[in-house]
């Protein structure tokens, strides 16, 4: 069984799960458009997500304040394996039903934020260590529906940075990431 949030996972997550797997142990230091965050901090943090929101989808509590250090051995494996779970947990039906105990906001908006992390943490990745991630048209069009539902919220939250204007090439990745406060041109 699936459901719209598994098939958009299902469909952003090889792509970052790549992007992760092409990252080498001497690019763990690197820095990444997220300014508080290095690669490793990034990959931890993504890591993080793909497990909290798995509960998540269960309507189960999480404790986002629980920091591990996710990169010893078969790390790399491991998130793939983790992520693969995490489109599982979406593909129940009963994930989008209500609203999130822990979050306090309806399922599919917490299914769309497991996404848009998934989404645009691969992009950061990919930028800081040289590589390049494609973003399916329908992920970016559900990411351009929860910024437009979502994203002055997450500002506020801290979330997201300001806003980064579009330029008139502006792809539809490249409006999403300045939506989300990422310069689209960021280098290291």
């Amino acid at each position: 069984m699936t459901t719209k949030t598994s098939e958009l996972l299902a469909a952003a997550a090889p792509r970052t799960v790549t992007v992760v797997q092409g990252i080498s142990d001497d690019q763990l230091d690197l820095p990444t458009p997220c300014p508080d965050f290095a690669v490793r901090d990034l990959i931890n943090h993504l890591y993080d997500v793909v497990v909290n929101f798995q509960a998540l989808a269960r309507r189960q509590e999480v404790d986002w304040s629980a920091k591990a250090d996710h990169l010893t051995k078969g790390w790399r494996d491991r998130f793939a394996a983790e992520t693969e779970r995490l489109i599982e947990a979406w593909s129940d039906p009963a994930a989008l039903e209500g609203v999130s105990p822990g979050m306090g906001l309806p399922q599919e908006t917490v299914g769309d934020m497991a996404l848009i992390d998934l989404a645009v943490h691969g992009w950061d990745l990919a930028r800081a260590t040289g590589q390049r991630l494609e973003v399916e048209p329908a992920v970016l069009a559900a990411g351009h529906g929860f910024m437009d539902r979502m994203g002055e919220t997450g500002q506020q939250m801290g979330a997201f940075g300001e806003p980064v204007p579009a330029t008139s090439e502006a792809t539809a990745l490249d409006q999403l990431l300045g939506r989300t406060g990422r310069n689209p041109a960021w280098t290291a």
